[in-house]
C-alpha cells in the first residue's frame, strides 16, 4: 500500500491548499461538548503552515439538509464559525472566516487578505455537496493549488469536497488520514489472534465489517442491541427490547457463516418493572427490555480479550448512558485499554464507543482511536472509499 502524503507536497511559498477536515463535533446549545476531531486536525494544519502554505479549511457540521430541504434554524445553529473560533484558540493562530457561498466574493477575500488560515462555511449548506456535483467540486478546486484530505470520517461518502474535487487538483493525504489508514490496516493484516468486539444497534451498517473481519478473526464478541437480532434468530424471547425485525433472517445467516467464531452473550441485564435484573438469555420475559450484557458474559468476553494480539472494538454493549446499564460497556472498555499498548494492538472507533471509552478514563492506553464510525466500518469491511481514491494506492 502506498499513500500520497503531504510530505510529497512542494514547498508552499504562498500557494494555497484546500484542506478538507472533519470537524463535525457534538454541540450543546452552540457549545462544543467533545473536541477530539478538532484536536486531531492540528498536526496537518501546523505542518502545512510551517511549509509556507495558505490554508482554506473546509468541514461539514451536522445535517442541515434533510430530504432536500434546509431545516429551520440550520444556517445559524450549524454555522461553522464557532468551530473556527475554537480551532483558532487551539492553534494560537487567527482564522479568517468566510461566510456565504459566492465564489467571486470568496476569491476576492482570499486575494486581499494577508491571513494564512481561512475557513469556509459549512459545506453541507452548499448545493451539490451531498450529490458529489462536479461543478461545485470544480469551483471549490479553483480556490487552491492543491487538495489535502484529512477527513477520514467522511471518506466513505460520495460528496463533492471528498470525491469529485480530486478530479481537479493534485491530491494528498493529511497526517490524520494517513494514520487512520495505517493503523486500521493493522486489523486487515493482524497479529493473531484477532478479537473483534462489536455492539451498537444497526446491523445493516456492520454486515460487511462482520464478514470481512470475520474471515480473519479468532473470535467475534457481540453485544448491545445488535445481539437482540441474533437472539431472535435463535428463537429466544427478547421481550420489549430494541430489534430490527427485517434483519433477523440475516442474523441467522451470520450465525451459520461465522460458526464458533461468534460469541453471543450468555446472560443479560434487563429492565424489569423499572429495575435492573440479571437474566439468562433463554429466560427473558415478555415485559423485559435488554439493556446490557450480564456478569457471566463479561467474564467470558474478558477471557477472550486477554487472548488477543489485535483488538477491534466498535459499538457499546448496552445503554451505557444510564448508570444501571453501563457496567458491561465500561468493563469491556477498561479490558481493551488494559490489554492494549504492547499486549495487543487496540483499535477503537465509533462515536458512542469513543464516548464510552472516555468514561473509563483509560483512553490514552488504547493504541488507536479512530475519528471514523461509518468510515471505519466501511474501510474494515472492504467497501469503496471514494475519499481515498487517487491518494491511497
Amino acid at each position: 500500500m502506498s499513500i500520497n502524503t503531504i510530505a510529497n507536497l512542494p514547498q508552499g511559498e504562498g500557494r494555497k491548499v484546500f484542506l478538507r477536515l472533519d470537524l463535525n463535533v457534538p454541540l450543546d446549545e452552540g457549545q462544543i461538548r467533545e473536541d477530539y476531531k478538532i484536536r486531531m486536525s492540528r498536526h496537518s494544519i501546523q505542518q502545512l503552515l510551517d511549509r509556507g502554505f495558505k490554508l482554506i479549511l473546509a468541514t461539514h457540521l451536522g445535517e442541515p439538509i434533510i430530504n432536500g430541504q434546509l431545516i429551520p434554524g440550520a444556517l445559524e445553529k450549524l454555522s461553522v464559525k464557532s468551530i473556527a473560533v475554537y480551532l483558532s484558540a487551539l492553534l494560537s493562530e487567527p482564522i479568517e472566516f468566510i461566510p456565504g457561498q459566492d465564489f467571486t466574493t470568496i476569491k476576492r477575500q482570499l486575494e486581499k487578505s494577508s491571513s494564512r488560515l481561512f475557513m469556509l462555511e459549512n459545506l453541507r449548506f452548499w448545493p451539490g455537496e451531498l450529490t458529489n456535483d462536479p461543478h461545485l467540486a470544480q469551483e471549490l478546486a479553483s480556490l487552491a493549488d492543491f487538495y489535502v484530505n484529512d477527513a477520514f470520517a467522511v471518506s466513505h461518502r460520495q460528496q463533492a469536497s471528498v470525491a469529485a474535487i480530486k478530479d481537479f487538483l493534485p491530491s494528498f493525504a493529511g497526517y490524520l488520514l494517513e494514520q487512520e489508514v495505517v493503523n486500521l490496516s493493522r486489523a486487515l493484516n493482524p497479529s493473531e489472534p484477532l478479537v473483534v468486539i462489536i455492539g451498537g444497534s444497526k446491523i445493516s451498517t456492520k454486515v460487511n465489517f462482520l464478514r470481512n473481519l470475520g474471515a480473519k478473526a479468532h473470535k467475534i464478541l457481540l453485544g448491545g442491541a445488535l445481539a437482540n437480532n441474533f437472539f431472535a434468530a435463535q428463537g429466544y424471547n427478547i421481550g420489549q427490547s430494541l430489534v430490527d425485525k427485517d434483519s433477523i433472517s440475516l442474523s441467522g445467516e451470520l450465525i451459520n457463516e461465522l460458526g464458533d467464531k461468534l460469541i453471543l452473550p450468555l446472560d443479560v441485564i434487563v429492565k424489569s418493572q423499572d429495575r435492573p435484573v440479571v437474566r439468562q438469555v433463554n429466560q427473558v420475559e415478555d415485559d423485559d427490555t435488554i439493556l446490557d450484557i450480564g456478569p457471566a458474559t463479561i467474564q467470558e468476553f474478558s477471557r477472550v480479550i486477554k487472548l488477543a494480539k489485535t483488538l477491534v472494538w466498535n459499538g457499546p454493549m448496552g445503554k451505557f448512558e444510564e448508570d444501571h446499564y453501563q457496567h458491561g460497556t465500561l468493563f469491556i472498555g477498561r479490558e481493551i485499554a488494559w490489554h492494549s499498548r504492547g499486549r495487543a494492538f487496540g483499535i477503537v472507533g465509533g462515536g458512542e464507543t469513543v464516548a464510552a471509552l472516555a468514561m473509563t478514563k483509560m483512553a490514552n492506553y488504547v493504541d488507536w482511536i479512530s475519528t471514523g464510525g461509518g468510515a471505519m466500518l466501511a474501510f474494515l469491511g472492504g467497501e469503496p472509499m471514494p475519499g481515498l481514491d487517487k491518494i491511497v494506492y
